[in-house]
Parts: C-alpha cells; structure tokens; sequence
C-alpha cells in the first residue's frame, strides 16, 4: 500500500476532485499538453494515437453506409455564415474572424470555420443539378475553431478535430431517415468500440443545434454523474438549401431544395473515454482504441535466454494484428507496471526465467488491477483477440451498470434537485416550455438532455411546473 500512495499522489483522489483527476491524469499520461494560446491543445503521440483509431473505426462505418470523404476550405466568406439567421446568431458569440491578411485588410472579412454548412452548402449548389446528383453523401475530417470562454482539454477547447458529415436527399422522409441512422451508427460505435453506453434521443428546440429543425443526441454519463455529450446528428430540413439556393430538377419536372442532414463527433470523445472508464491509477482504455494493447516487460531481462523469448513474443503478437511494445528498457519493473497502469495499457505481460521453464507468462488485466494470472506461451498470440474482447465487455458492462444505478426516476422538482446534486441523471416528465428549462438553467445549472424514442410515461406532470406533461426527458448537469 506504500508504494501505491506513493505513485497515486501525482494524480488527485478521482473520489474527491474529479476535475483536478481529469487535468492530472491527460497530462500525466502524456495525452496532450498545453498551447502557447489560451485554450488550444497539443495533441502528443499517445493521444493522437487514440483519435487515429476512433478515426478508423469510423471511418470505416461511414463508407459502409456509403458516405465519401472530402475536404473543404478552413476559411469562409463572412458573408456565408449570415445567410441562415440562426446559424449566425448560434455561432456569432464563438466565430473567430479574419480582417487582414498579405499584410493588408481584407476586402471582405473572413471566418475561420466554427463548423462547415456554409461553405458545403455554397459548393452543393453547383454540384446539385437532378434528382440523379441525389444523395449527395460527403463527410470531412476537419479542424474548426470556436472561441471557447472556459476551455479543459478534449472536452472544450478553442480548436478541436471532428468530423463532420453533411448529406442532401430529395425528399423528407429519406433525410429524416439518414439523421435516425447516424445517430444509431454512432450508438453501435460507442458500444462496440468504446465500450461506452450512451442514452439517445431528440433535443429540446432549446438545446438544438443552430439552424436545425430537429437535433439528436447520445449522453453519456461520467463518473462525477455528469453528462457528455458525445455525438450528435441534425435534420435541417430546407433551411439551409433554400438559404443557399440548392435546388434540384425532380423527376415531376419542377425544382425543388432538397432535404438536408448533418452529423458529427469530435476529440472530445477521447475525455469521454477518459472520464468514463478511468480510475484512480489513470487511464483504462478500452482495447479497440487503446495505442497499445499489450506491453510486454522483461523480468530479470539480463538472464540467460528473456530478452530473445521477449522478442519472439512480440515478434508473434504483432504478426497477429495486436498492438503490442516490448519495453526492454532499463527502468525497473515497477516503475514500468505503474506507468503502463497510468497510461491504461489493457493487458501486461510478464517474462522472466522462471515462466520460461514453465512454458507461461504472467498476466495482468488493467480493468481489474490486481488480478494476475498465467497463460501458455504457446498459442499467446492467438489468445489474445478473445481476452482483449473479454476485456471490452467487461469495461462495457461495468460503465452500464453504472449508468443504470445512476438514472433516477422523479416527479417533482424537488426530487430532481436532489437526483443531480447526488450526481445522477433525472429521467422525467416535461409540458416542452422553455421557461422550465431557463428555471432549470438559472436555479440548478441543470439542462435537459435529449428526450428517449421510447415515451413511455413516467408520470402525468411536469416535474418543473406542475403542468400537463407532454415528454419524457432526461436531466442532468452537463460538460
């Protein structure tokens, strides 16, 4: 126990400060550090390492939906962004502007993208002649810049990475299919790869995104009992084809703005990650984003024979297709068993002299610290698909559990002040006034966060009001 005191005291206690745990340990870990401008990140090695893989994993859903990637210009007309009023008054507060450049003014001012409908809707409408042109189905892989006020790496920051998709379809019913369908591919994709649940559903017309008709979203719940939200998709209906006057030549004859959808995640996922599986050793990444998956430590390396079995062991793992890294440096093996710990590492793997003569290695989960256990070397390689996977769901059921204990029912205000204060979601009645969730806001800092596909009555009135209830909602505090 000495010795792990003294290691755990470079990150705060995860029970009593979350937020000082959150900064230590994406520092620590060497996830990010610091710009030298107020509210930007560098993303070092491990934590690019992270995005790459969500990138992939991704990336690879999209195409299979039948999505193509593209890439648009950083810099957008200042004209553009006023062309939706929503849009505008949405983003005004955040948009950082450019007004010189080549060392004179501009004629026009210039803005750096805090999100890209404009300048993709100003290149649809000379993309988009027919019906034939329709759907039109692109993402982007992107940075944009929002000029945050209060910034905390990954979760808000003044430039970030995301990604995001931006479709046109003919008719409204296809659109509307496409924003449903993104929002499930990003629910199965926090699950299947983040071991991550999440809790989708429909915006408020108060919390929606600027310029959508309708707005979904997946929460996700930390451990502090806070919501992230960690995705969201967008139906805009016509508002922006008819402000940038896409139009179409439909099969009837006559032209038409065709429907229109957007969709996005971003690095913020990674503190999602973070917040959502971490403890109070550091991180715990779940294994199909995880940099490495396996480290492999030498014991007693010096002695005949460790270090080429070493080799040989790495040698077979990432020819499987694992990531895996043999640290044979000469840093002592506990200090190396804390620093895998911290970075999250999920599974160690132990060889020195006498697992050699036994034919084993010894091996350590990093979802349950503490537990060792040996395997034969023999066939190492072709084991671990199956323990990483066991790893995954097991990380999957342990942050379900939790988000299941931590949703409580209620039926007056009273009982939803006391949920969020004991650091829970409310799930709850609401009439749809705004005045409710600017009472929330102002009284509680509490918001609604998405309300679910399944209505099923929890009660007859507004928890906030008294009112006739018309939704079930979900509330909580949020990052």
């Amino acid at each position: 126990m000495a010795k792990e005191r003294e290691f755990v005291k470079e990150i705060a206690d995860i029970d009593t400060d979350f937020a000082q745990w959150y900064t230590d340990v994406v520092v620590k870990t060497q996830l990010v550090d610091y710009g030298p401008v107020k509210g930007t990140m560098v993303i070092r090695p491990y934590g690019y390492a992270i995005w790459e893989n969500i990138q992939r994993e991704l990336d690879a859903r999209f195409k299979a939906t039948g999505h193509e990637n593209a890439y648009f210009p950083l810099f957008i007309p200042y004209s553009y962004l006023m062309k939706e009023a929503d849009h505008v008054e949405g983003f005004a507060p955040e948009v950082a502007v450019v007004t010189h450049a080549g060392g004179e003014e501009l004629a026009e001012k210039l803005v750096v993208r805090p999100t890209s409908e404009t300048i993709i809707c100003e290149m649809y409408s000379k993309w988009v002649q027919s019906y034939r042109d329709l759907p039109m189905l692109i993402n982007q892989w992107a940075n944009v810049v929002r000029w945050e006020k209060t910034t905390r790496p990954f979760l808000r920051t003044s430039e970030f990475l995301w990604q995001e998709g931006h479709t046109l379809h003919a008719t409204e019913a296809e659109a509307k299919e496409e924003t449903i369908k993104m929002l499930k591919v990003y629910e199965e994709f926090a699950k299947n790869v983040l071991a991550m649940p999440v809790l989708i559903g429909q915006k408020s017309e108060k919390e929606k995104f600027a310029g959508a008709q309708e707005t979904y979203s997946m929460e996700a719940m930390m451990q502090d009992g806070k919501s992230l939200q960690a995705g969201t998709t967008h139906f805009f209906g016509t508002n922006f084809s008819a402000a940038f006057d896409i139009k179409f030549l439909d099969k009837d004859g006559t032209h038409k703005n065709p429907y229109q959808t957007s969709w996005g995640v971003s690095t913020r996922l990674i503190g999602a990650l973070i917040m959502a599986h971490g403890d109070r050793r550091g991180l715990c990444l779940p294994p199909y984003v995880a940099p490495v998956q396996a480290v492999i430590i030498p014991i007693a390396a010096f002695k005949g024979g460790v270090t080429e079995k070493a080799q040989e062991l790495f040698n077979a793992l990432k020819n499987a297709g694992i990531r895996v890294k043999l640290d044979n440096s000469d840093a002592s093996p506990g200090w190396k068993f804390n620093e895998y710990e911290m970075k999250g590492v999920p599974v160690r793997i132990e060889i020195g002299p006498r697992d050699i003569e036994n034919g084993v290695v010894t091996c350590s989960r990093r979802d349950k610290t503490g537990e060792k256990f040996t395997l034969p070397i023999e066939g190492l390689a072709e084991k671990m698909p199956a323990l990483l996977k066991d790893i995954h769901e097991n990380m999957y059921n342990k942050a379900l559990a939790f988000t299941n204990a931590h949703i409580k029912t209620v039926n007056n205000l009273n009982q939803l002040k006391e949920a969020v204060d004991t650091g829970n979601f409310a799930l709850g009645m609401w009439c749809g006034c705004r005045e409710c969730e600017d009472k929330l806001k102002a009284e509680m800092q509490v918001t609604t966060r998405n309300m679910p596909f399944d209505q099923t009555p929890v009660g007859d009135k507004c928890v906030v009001c008294g009112k006739p209830a018309k939704k079930k909602i979900y509330f909580g505090r949020a990052y």
